[in-house]
């Protein structure tokens, strides 16, 4: 079978709006110049479409165009290497998915150990934020949580009033073992979110796990978030104004 056909029958399989590189085909086909001129053809005859150097997708097609790739297979590369998580999407990318804000933003933040500067890739730009905690799998969820905590003032279309009750309700659902969990995870959040996260586990009744956190903040330190105390009764305790 030529390359060319080779190309054309595997991508044919793939699921729309998957995202792919030539390496994807050099471990059966093995001519990797033969690869990557199969695939620039395949582009400019509108098969598939390019999403950067070197990467490719199979394009979803609506009334209204050609869609993009859903955010996180446009940053796959990002997040996994060799099998390891190496970082997840938080910030901007998850906050409508929280139900935080009704906005879809064109930044992509993602959540590492290692960051490295933001860039460009097709409409997006993708950002990157410093995560001191180990990223697996099973914390993802709650790291993302602490990350909307701790960037509770720059949610888009969200007043601090609104997110910090959206917040109490997810926290709400969450199980004893992963609040505590939190609070574990927590500890490596400036100062303001280890607040804002003790606030609000005691006003779900849970003082009993927030002990850690109260401990870990120096209780001269004031910090500023307007209108919280409209949500939050225990705001006074942590110093939260």
């Amino acid at each position: 079978m030529k390359t060319s056909e080779y190309i054309s029958l595997t991508i044919d399989r793939l699921p729309k709006g998957y995202v792919f590189t030539y390496a994807d085909f050099i471990t059966e086909v093995n001519k990797k110049e033969a690869v990557i001129k199969a695939l620039n053809r395949m582009v400019a005859s509108g098969k598939i479409m390019k999403l950067a150097k070197g990467k490719y997708y199979k394009p979803e097609t609506t009334p209204f165009g050609k869609l993009l790739p859903d955010q996180k297979q446009v940053v796959k590369d990002l997040l996994e290497e060799n099998g390891k998580i190496i970082g997840y999407l938080t910030g901007y990318s998850i906050y409508n998915q929280l139900g935080l804000t009704t906005q879809v933003s064109n930044t992509i933040q993602i959540g590492r150990n290692q960051i490295r500067p933001s860039f460009k890739r097709e409409r997006y730009t993708i950002s990157f934020i410093k995560q001191k905690n180990t990223i697996t799998k099973e914390n993802i969820p709650l790291l993302q949580i602490l990350d909307a905590l701790r960037y509770i003032k720059k949610i888009p279309d969200a007043g601090i009033e609104s997110s910090c009750r959206r917040l109490l309700n997810i926290l709400k659902e969450l199980t004893e073992n992963d609040k505590s969990s939190l609070v574990r995870l927590a500890l490596k959040y400036p100062p303001v979110t280890r607040a804002l996260l003790g606030a609000m586990l005691e006003q779900l009744q849970q003082t009993e796990i927030t002990q850690p956190l109260l401990k870990s903040l120096n209780p001269i330190t004031k910090y500023k978030l307007s209108g919280i105390s409209k949500v939050l009764i225990t705001a006074e305790k942590w110093n939260l104004l």
